[in-house]
């Protein structure tokens, strides 16, 4: 064996060992029980893990005797001080571990399939070819997925973010889903099959719209035997691929069973899902064409009430790899903003309704220069829970909408806009994009505004401006702190650019603020 494998057998075993502390020791041993590779606690005799591992060599005998692609041999066995799993790499090499007598085998079996699995990626390895050998906390995975559930990192689709996920990929046995991650991770493809061990999980950071992408990829094995494993290796998760070949009618049918199960461990959460059909480079054979795994899809869109995607690849080409990446990153991302914004206008409700609680009215004006773009309006009348309405009036100059608990809404363009004393406040929009200096009259609407309404109220000013825009200068000219001097009125303002629902969010929630205090 190579030195460069037998120091990631020893640095991937000494790594577990660290992070694992009830592992006493980990050995890897062929057919004839010599040591591969062996690594140990530092209070454990080597010397004693080899008898104990010879004392139950017939056990091992019936391990590798079961061995095939499809049906990996395991065990466990007991002594007074240790217990001993034994998982079959291949025909004739053994992973052995020693374990704290207290352990747990069912606890401990999903880092032990994925241990093995590593084992195999470096025992195959072709010279000088780079193994991840990062290892996961699967009882940090499910406390991890509720903390990201609820952060807020990046929820623009904007250039310049960061994005990170969680990514199974799921399917049958021989559709090719190391290969599609292999492809994508390593720009590779072995023609060597050599079916996944329950788990394997490599780390990527690729660039996305702009956007910087870090996955997580987790190759889940599909043996049935793992199955019991496999809810422990979906949590967390954000983002799946259900991959079947194209040539193999029954993989094909079998997606559906795929995603039950998914949604079974899962328990049902909303994931960016797409299906993809793989080895369209074995076109002469294809037995599913790609209208059916569209028509899959959309199918399984309508009943699962989620939106489901196709895509048809070939790891052996890479044809549409990347894209079928980007595409789950997108669907990631998309999602993401719908739930930030579901969390937001969340926080909006409660806002106007502790507004209402103690005033039992409020007004807000909104002035824009377009009938069909006032996003401030667009946002709060998207909101059902706000109520419903006692009286409307929509018409392109204007649009008032009173709510039966005292919300009043009201939109108007720049040359009819009407402002009284009792307007709680004033969202005024103009767009700088075209444009290196303001308009005077933007201003005079602002003066307007401010002269109108009382004091202790608030008006937010937002300008649409461009990257080239010197937003120093546009500040210098909508200056009007001198009629702030004598009249206690908030007047903010703001940029908006391109990603301008999640700013308007974010002004919104500090006019409620202000109006709040």
């Amino acid at each position: 064996m190579s030195v460069h494998r037998e120091v990631l057998l020893s640095n991937l075993s000494q790594n577990f060992i660290e992070v694992n502390q009830e592992i006493q020791a980990i050995i890897v041993s062929d057919k004839d029980g010599l040591i591969i590779s062996g690594e140990k606690r530092a209070d454990i005799d080597l010397e004693i893990v080899s008898v104990l591992t010879a004392i139950v060599n017939p056990i091992l005998e019936r391990i590798r005797d079961e061995f095939s692609f499809r049906k990996f041999g395991n065990a466990s066995f007991d002594t007074d001080n240790h217990r001993l799993l034994f998982i079959s790499v291949d025909e004739s090499i053994t992973l052995s571990l020693v374990i704290d007598n207290m352990a747990s085998i069912d606890k401990f079996s999903p880092y032990a399939f994925f241990l093995a699995e590593k084992v195999a990626q470096i025992l195959n390895a072709e010279d000088n070819e780079v193994i991840q050998i990062i290892l996961p906390n699967f009882d940090y995975a499910s406390v991890e997925s509720e903390r990201l559930k609820h952060q807020v990192y990046q929820l623009r689709l904007e250039s310049g973010g960061i994005y990170r996920f969680k990514f199974i990929i799921l399917g049958d046995h021989e559709v090719g889903k190391t290969s599609i991650v292999r492809r994508f991770v390593e720009d590779r493809f072995s023609h060597d099959y050599r079916a996944t061990i329950g788990l394997n999980i490599l780390s990527h950071d690729f660039e996305a719209f702009s956007n910087k992408i870090s996955l997580s990829l987790w190759d889940i094995g599909a043996q049935k035997y793992f199955k019991r494993f496999r809810k422990t290796y979906y949590m967390g998760a954000q983002a799946a691929f259900l991959v079947f070949d194209i040539t193999n009618r029954q993989t094909f049918d079998n997606i559906e069973l795929w995603l039950d199960e998914l949604n079974d461990f899962i328990e049902n959460r909303d994931l960016s899902i797409i299906i993809i059909g793989n080895k369209t480079d074995l076109e002469k054979e294809r037995q599913v064409s790609k209208g059916e795994g569209a028509d899959k899809a959309a199918l399984l869109s309508h009943q699962q009430s989620k939106q489901i995607s196709y895509i048809e690849t070939s790891a052996l080409s890479g044809e549409n790899i990347e894209d079928a990446f980007n595409l789950i990153s997108y669907h990631h991302i998309m999602k993401s903003k719908e739930r930030e914004e579901d969390r937001l206008k969340e926080g909006l409700t409660n806002q106007i309704k502790s507004i209402l609680d103690d005033k039992f009215s409020l007004s807000l004006v909104f002035i824009a220069e377009n009938p069909f773009w006032s996003p401030g309006l667009q946002v709060l009348t998207e909101i059902p829970q706000l109520g419903k309405y006692a009286k409307v009036r929509d018409s392109k100059e204007e649009k008032i909408y009173e709510y039966i608990n005292g919300l009043t809404l009201k939109n108007y363009l720049y040359k009819n806009y009407r402002i009284t004393p009792d307007d709680d406040g004033v969202l005024c929009i103009f767009d700088a994009r075209q444009r290196a200096h303001i308009d005077p009259f933007w201003k005079d609407i602002v003066i307007d505004v401010i002269k109108t309404i009382r004091e202790n109220k608030v008006v937010l000013i937002g300008i649409r401006v461009s990257e080239r825009a010197d937003w120093s200068i546009l500040m210098e000219e909508m200056n009007v702190n001198y009629l702030l001097e004598n009249k206690m009125v908030s007047v903010l303002f703001f940029k908006i650019g391109g990603e301008y629902r999640l700013e308007i969010f974010d002004e919104l929630q500090i006019m409620l603020s202000s109006i709040k205090m």
